[in-house]
């Protein structure tokens, strides 16, 4: 089997020993060579032709996001961002995802014999990831804060009050989920979502994504209700969100627990638990991302009456988490993501307490999959 060619990209010499070093140790990966700056990294990439580049989130002589965007539009290829935890390293850092890197990876801080070791499985796992990707050209926006989604069709309008929609995601889904919440009403059924990404990234993602929408989107707090128009997304690296029912409406629990299937918070918590509490009125949906974190709890959902949503091969950046839930029968629909909006949509408005998505509707005719899309 053929090796991830890595090409490492950052201007201190220590780091750039500890990523190759890292990279090394797995033997499916080979580091084919190390640039200081963006100048040295475009010779090395027209000599070295790399299957990945692993890029340092700011760096001097050329600023990291300006070569990322020429990059991505001349020569598209798989790049995972290297980034600090403080708030300009997040903000670029996503900056970098809107632009077309794939993924990235946090440097340790204050333990770093610990931190490294940390560093180093999720670096060789996001490596391996952004290999098998989907790279697209992409045009140069203006930064986020400054977009504004179009008006939405009148028949996007809804009047449902007791729905709840999950998203879960991992790889590719910071963009993903922006493109799902930026062509929303301001009256969508509440929305919950699990991304992957460790703390502090969550608020950044949060707050840049309420100045894109026409739903308002936060970081969620323990015992916040689900109210339309509003998204919460789950606190990165702290706790698992979970949705219970409180009253005549839902809230959200953060609880501390250990991860599940590495993860905190976990997809899978967070499905499980709106079988639990919405059944038959809730709505959830995997998007792009590696590994199966959420496959089971969609099943879950779908067994308890959920409809079920997971995005489509063809738009995927990794077809990870989708295709688990697809293979496992979780699936009732399976939708490209410049479908999954307007799908989410019909599915709320169809979601009604007591009907299983296994019965059959008033003509007789059973849910198939693709209905709703």
């Amino acid at each position: 089997m053929r090796k991830v060619r890595v090409l490492v990209v950052d201007d201190s010499a220590l780091m750039r020993q500890l990523l190759s070093q890292l990279l090394r140790s797995d033997p499916e990966i080979e580091v084919v060579g190390t640039a200081t700056d963006p100048s040295a990294a475009r010779a090395k990439i027209q000599a070295l032709a790399p299957d990945v580049l692993t890029l340092d989130v700011e760096m001097p002589k050329e600023d990291g996001i300006s070569f990322l965007g020429h990059l991505m539009q001349t020569q598209p290829m798989p790049v995972v961002m290297v980034s600090s935890l403080t708030q300009r390293g997040c903000e670029t850092t996503l900056r970098a995802l809107e632009l077309g890197a794939v993924d990235f990876v946090t440097k340790p801080k204050l333990d770093m014999e610990r931190g490294t070791l940390q560093l180093g499985a999720e670096l060789i796992e996001k490596v391996k990831a952004a290999a098998r990707s989907r790279v697209r050209r992409r045009a140069v926006r203006p930064p986020a804060a400054f977009e504004r989604a179009p008006s939405p069709p009148s028949a996007m309008t809804l009047r449902t009050t007791q729905k709840v929609i999950a998203i879960g995601a991992s790889t590719g889904g910071t963009e993903a989920i922006r493109a799902v919440l930026t062509a929303l009403p301001p009256n969508a059924p509440p929305i919950v979502i699990v991304q992957h990404m460790p703390p502090v990234f969550t608020s950044h993602f949060a707050r840049r994504l309420d100045g894109l929408c026409r739903v308002r989107v936060k970081e969620a707090s323990d015992g916040d209700v689900l109210l339309d128009g509003h998204v919460l997304i789950a606190p990165g690296g702290e706790a698992h969100l979970e949705v219970v029912r409180s009253g005549a409406n839902y809230s959200v629990r953060l609880v501390k627990a250990p991860p599940v299937g590495h993860h905190r918070p976990s997809v899978d918590v967070m499905f499980h638990s709106c079988a639990r509490a919405v059944g038959p009125n809730a709505v959830g949906a995997i998007l792009t991302g590696m590994g199966a974190d959420g496959a089971r709890g969609l099943l879950a959902m779908r067994r308890a009456g959920a409809k079920t949503l997971a995005e489509d091969e063809s738009t995927c950046v990794v077809f990870g988490m989708p295709r688990e839930a697809i293979a496992c029968g979780a699936a009732e629909h399976v939708v490209p993501l410049d479908r999954m909006a307007g799908t989410l949509l019909r599915a709320a408005q169809e979601a009604t307490s007591g009907r299983r998505a296994d019965e059959r509707d008033e003509a007789g005719q059973a849910f198939a999959p693709g209905r709703l899309g």
